[in-house]
């Protein structure tokens, strides 16, 4: 009989409140070392790339002077390159054996991945995280499994905000496999952690924040209370001048969550012929685990792994504290560019020639607007009808009349400063340091000279799309961890029958069809078990849909004026005609390519049929005929000296060859007959466990 488990021990307060310390210790050691200085960077970056480029302090300055301040924002078409790039480039991940793996699981696992990219809308989580990761330096997937839609789990992958996420000091090698921690930090309201941690805990956090917060500033905010305040909905009462702590009201509180690696005593599947192992999956019963350890022939062994623990504080409460139902880290990053545990993106170093664009481009307008108002000389008095305030502003209007006394001075225009010789020359210099230090030409951007060829614009593209192969192939990496990630996933918790809608290859405009993995048999053999068997990820990339077609049309019609014979329906079929769909199965039907409909299946197989009575009744009649000749050829023995009789021998032999011929031809026509009813049959089944199987997706089922 299985032991039953253990319950789960409660901490002590002292216990955690030490636990609590040792959180708060571990954040603060992270966040005084880069992160906060990493989110100054980061907001400044996100801002120049939205186009708040200028200081509040330069600005109100130049405003006290009366001059302007221009933002020439070349940041932004800049990375919109860049991440166009991306978008052309879309993840094409396949699996294949490795080990005991086998290839029919393989295609079985790319499908599967297919599938939770798309129900999780990968491409655009992607092209997020790739934002992120130029702008802000860093991107971070999160990778999980989410029990909301579906009673087994689903992979659910996310992507999160780079100022949340607290990296390794440590960290060293851009794998956060190798990480000893990483953190997530969040403010979060007494409510919201109600909602997530359940009432005791929030309760718990409300009473030692009202005692007063031992953990710093950081750990708690408050808000303060003023007469008056009513934007809220709450009615305050006058505030407390004697004690100004009493005027403030707490607004939300620093959630730390925490993954790290501890040692931890696990139990591993182990073959003892191969001395393969795979850790058994942490919520199987004793029972459970030692059945299947029977049924494959396997070993169950104990040892001491680097196991992740996860731990969420609050101040000095503990919401959570538990070992991580998954073998790494949640989080997946990207980052662009990565220097010995040194992350950084694109716009960081486009900061400064930035600025000086800036600033430059506002010089210059302010010495073109000092020109058409310099100022004016005048004499004391010398005005008629209007005195030197009145010159002062409207001295710059056009068609001004001046009318002085007569005897006095005329008034005299005071001559405007010249624009600085190479002023104009060190802005060119400061745009062209965003696209030197960027790698993004103007044959990139789109913008190059009219007089440039095609070819030479071509080439100038590829050496620019040479340039930000970096942050490109950095990607490449990332989407190679996620990969690897899913797959684990997948591994540990899709081990029980469940049924995929899968999309349809040929036609992804078309409905899904359903895929069962993990299928037990009445023999008790497992169908696309995707538990068992070690398999490698392999990274491509693939053109957007629209660009895909379009080269896969353009491809087929150079292959059919070589002679390549590319079906008509193919090229219909690649294509952007409205409902190509149809008329391409138009030209299938004329062309006889078609296959049958249910009614014209009746009617091969009636015709078929015919035929096969129609040999049956031929070979009838040939068997009588011989039969009859032979009987002939008996009573005719004693007249063989007649030499005008045709020798009966001769015509047997000719009837039994007609005879075998039509034996052969109906013998062919039941196999044909024989195929055609299978492969209907296969169909009619097909359809039909089809319809099961949207129909079974609408049942609930109990877990085990």
């Amino acid at each position: 009989m299985a032991k039953k488990a253990k319950p789960k021990k409660n901490l002590s307060k002292a216990e955690e409140h030490e636990l609590a310390r040792t959180q708060w210790n571990a954040y603060t050691r992270a966040r005084d070392n880069g992160h906060q200085d990493y989110i100054a960077i980061a907001k400044r970056c996100d801002a120049f790339y939205r186009g708040e480029q200028w200081d509040a302090a330069d600005l109100a300055t130049l405003d006290d002077q009366g001059r302007p301040a221009l933002t020439i924002n070349t940041i932004l078409p800049t990375i919109n390159t860049v991440l166009g790039e991306q978008s052309t480039r879309r993840m094409d991940v396949n699996f294949k054996p490795r080990g005991n793996g086998n290839q029919e699981v393989a295609d079985v696992l790319t499908k599967l991945y297919m599938q939770i990219g798309d129900n999780n809308k990968l491409n655009w989580i992607e092209s997020q995280v790739f934002a992120d990761g130029l702008i802000q330096d860093r991107g971070w997937f999160d990778v999980r499994i989410d029990f909301d839609d579906h009673i087994q789990g689903e992979v659910r992958i996310t992507s999160k905000d780079p100022l949340d996420i607290l990296i390794d000091p440590d960290a060293k090698n851009y794998d956060p496999r190798t990480w000893n921690e990483i953190f997530e930090t969040r403010w979060m309201s007494l409510e919201e952690i109600e909602e997530i941690y359940g009432q005791k805990k929030a309760d718990r956090l409300r009473i030692t924040v009202e005692q007063g917060s031992v953990l710093g500033t950081d750990s708690v905010e408050y808000e303060e209370i003023r007469y008056g305040d009513t934007y809220s909905g709450v009615q305050y009462n006058q505030g407390n001048t004697a004690n100004p702590e009493e005027n403030r009201a707490l607004r939300s509180v620093r959630v730390v969550e925490r993954q790290y690696y501890r040692l931890k005593e696990c139990m591993y599947y182990v073959d003892s012929l191969t001395g393969d192992m795979r850790v058994v999956p942490y919520n199987w019963t004793k029972k459970k685990r030692e059945a299947f350890a029977d049924q494959f022939g396997l070993e169950i062994l104990t040892r001491m792994m680097r196991k992740v623990r996860w731990t969420v504080t609050a101040d000095l409460v503990v919401l959570h504290d538990d070992w991580s139902p998954y073998d790494h880290f949640t989080y997946v990053p990207y980052f662009p560019f990565w220097r010995r545990g040194r992350p950084f993106g694109m716009v960081r170093n486009l900061i400064s020639p930035q600025e000086q664009l800036n600033k430059i481009s506002s010089q210059e307008l302010h010495i073109v607007n000092t020109t058409a108002n310099s100022g004016w000389i005048i004499e004391t008095g010398s005005l008629s009808g209007m005195d030197a305030d009145d010159l002062e502003e409207h001295g710059a209007e056009t068609g001004l009349v001046l009318e002085f006394n007569r005897g006095s001075n005329p008034p005299a225009k005071i001559p405007p400063n010249q624009i600085p010789t190479g002023l104009d020359r060190i802005a060119m210099k400061a745009a062209a340091n965003i696209k030197t230090i960027s790698g993004i030409s103007d044959a990139m951007l789109g913008t190059d000279s009219p007089e440039v060829s095609g070819v030479a614009i071509k080439a100038k593209q590829n050496r620019g799309a040479l340039m930000i192969q970096v942050p490109l192939d950095n990607l490449t990496k990332t989407r190679q961890y996620l990969a690897e990630k899913v797959l684990n996933l997948v591994q540990a918790y899709y081990t029980e029958e469940r049924l995929i809608q899968i999309v349809n290859e040929s036609d992804p405009m078309k409905a899904s069809e359903p895929m069962v993995v993990n299928e037990m048999t009445p023999e008790g053999e497992i169908i696309n078990d995707l538990t068992l068997g070690e398999y490698d990820v392999v990274i491509g990339t693939m053109p957007t849909r629209d660009n895909f077609e379009e080269i896969q049309f353009a491809e087929a019609l150079q292959l059919r004026e070589v002679g390549v014979p590319i079906p008509d329906d193919i090229i219909v079929d690649y294509s952007h005609l409205g409902r190509k769909g149809e008329i391409a199965q138009r030209i299938r039907q004329m062309q006889g390519t078609e296959p049958p409909t249910e009614e014209q299946a009746k009617i091969q197989q009636f015709q078929a049929e015919m035929a096969i009575r129609q040999a049956q009744l031929e070979i009838a009649k040939l068997e009588a005929e011989v039969t009859r000749t032979q009987s002939e050829a008996a009573l005719n023995t004693a007249k063989a000296q007649d030499k005008t009789q045709v020798d009966p021998q001769i015509k047997i032999a000719e009837l039994q060859v007609k005879l075998q011929s039509k034996r052969e031809e109906l013998a062919l026509r039941q196999q044909l007959s024989q195929m055609t009813n299978d492969m209907r049959r296969e169909q009619t089944e097909i359809q039909a466990a089809s319809k099961i199987a949207v129909a079974a997706m609408k049942i609930p089922t109990g877990g085990k």
